[in-house]
């Protein structure tokens, strides 16, 4: 499954989705392709089709949204 494909399925299903249910789906539809074995590359090359699989994307993969941040600050670690 290459991500051309994963990206048109998603943008095709999405149109009959009810509105606020898009998050929702997006995040089952990342963890569907993590569990059919799609890698964390391949999914970052999908970044940039469409917003909410984005936020789902990067939510799955724990990307930070370009804000800073700390590890060390958020397990509590000091110097």
């Amino acid at each position: 499954m290459d991500e051309e494909f994963v990206a048109d399925l998603w943008m095709m299903f999405k149109e009959y989705l009810d509105k606020k249910h898009i998050d929702a789906a997006a995040e089952k539809y990342v963890d569907m392709l993590a569990d059919y074995g799609i890698d964390d590359i391949k999914l970052k090359s999908i970044l940039g089709t469409e917003k909410n699989l984005d936020d789902a994307i990067q939510y799955y993969l724990e990307l930070d949204d370009g804000g800073s941040h700390d590890d060390e600050d958020d397990l509590g670690w000091e110097d």
